[in-house]
């Protein structure tokens, strides 16, 4: 608990926000707005893992392209701390980027989490955050921090129902007075999209692709409507003679590959609609569904969880942003229900 002095400079002390995610780590600073939007990469050297060549977009630009000496490592996967020592080593990286060589004492960090991590994922998770050097970290659930940075009536009576799809989790939650009313969360999120690609584009057209293939392909022409007809063309490895051509592909069968991954996607929505207590139900069918994180931006998406549902959904404005906003919001103090949760505080200095 904090008394004197350091309770009235808390306001000026820095506060970070993280949406750690499995695809891209996001970071705002009280009074600064997001000032990191970075790729969870971090490029090492095979012979010396401690070696750290690259962290970020630096390293992204290396994935599918490095010489047999270098190493492209995801540390988070499915929402979690995958590789304890590389999370450490690029939370630190970030951490020196966004306030300089040295966290000033009293800093605080505020640290998205899904909610299907296990308490063993969790204390990874503040394992990482001890490393950064920042004097107090708290942890917040994603959905209610989608749901805060989507701008919903968060700390009001009224049910409102977001759809986080992370890279690697999807968290589908309704949430009232400040609290979540109803929820479920999946580990299912943009990279199993890109790895359904990757399957389809093998098995019907015996072509290795990579995963940046694979997401350029979910981006360009990924769609819900099954009758779209955009094309593009990739590039990969014939399976069989191992000598590089390019094909082209169509929309339609790109939705007919990930559908299976959305589905699991639309299953969480219903199961989260139906386990809402009535008056909210009433609630999100009038307000109807925001979809956010970068899976939010898969064209069509928005029309197909109206047609399962029957509820209109939208993507929210700046899908990618939401969470680490609303973290940022909540460590800034809007709005007392949220901001006076406890959300399991750790102390790191």
């Amino acid at each position: 608990m904090r008394t004197g002095l350091s309770g009235l400079f808390r306001g000026m002390l820095p506060g970070v926000a993280i949406d750690l995610g499995t695809v891209n780590t996001l970071i705002a600073v009280r009074g600064r707005g997001i000032v990191l939007k970075e790729p969870s990469a971090i490029a090492v050297s095979t012979r010396n893992e401690r070696d750290i060549l690259a962290v970020g977009r630096a390293a992204l630009t290396m994935l599918g392209r490095t010489p047999g000496g270098i190493r492209v490592l995801y540390p988070m996967r499915d929402g979690v701390v995958a590789d304890h020592a590389m999370c450490e080593a690029m939370l630190r990286f970030y951490i020196k980027k966004v306030l300089g060589k040295r966290a000033p004492w009293g800093a605080e960090l505020m640290l998205c989490l899904p909610m299907c991590v296990t308490s063993v994922e969790r204390k990874a998770l503040q394992d990482a955050a001890r490393c950064t050097g920042i004097n107090e970290a708290r942890f917040m659930e994603e959905p209610l921090a989608a749901a805060l940075g989507a701008q919903l009536p968060v700390e009001e009576p009224i049910g409102s129902m977001i759809v986080d799809i992370g890279g690697g989790t999807t968290d589908v939650a309704v949430v009232s007075l400040g609290g979540i009313a109803a929820s479920c969360s999946i580990r299912t999120g943009g990279i199993h999209i890109d790895e359904a690609i990757m399957e389809y584009v093998d098995k019907a057209h015996g072509l290795v692709i990579g995963r940046r293939t694979a997401e350029d392909v979910k981006r360009t022409i990924g769609a819900m409507s099954l009758h779209d007809g955009a094309c593009m063309q990739i590039r990969g490895r014939k399976r069989e003679s191992g000598l590089p051509v390019s094909l082209t592909v169509g929309a339609g069968e790109i939705g007919h590959a990930i559908l299976p991954v959305v589905r699991q996607i639309l299953d969480a929505v219903r199961r989260t609609l139906a386990d809402t207590p009535p008056e909210l139900a009433g609630d999100v069918g009038a307000q109807g569904i925001v979809l956010c994180g970068g899976g939010a931006q898969l064209k069509g998406l928005d029309q197909l969880v109206t047609a399962e549902t029957g509820v209109a959904t939208y993507v929210a404005a700046d899908p990618m942003d939401c969470v680490v906003m609303g973290a940022m919001r909540a460590l800034a103090g809007y709005g007392s229900p949220v901001a006076q949760e406890d959300f399991g505080t750790v102390e790191t200095g």
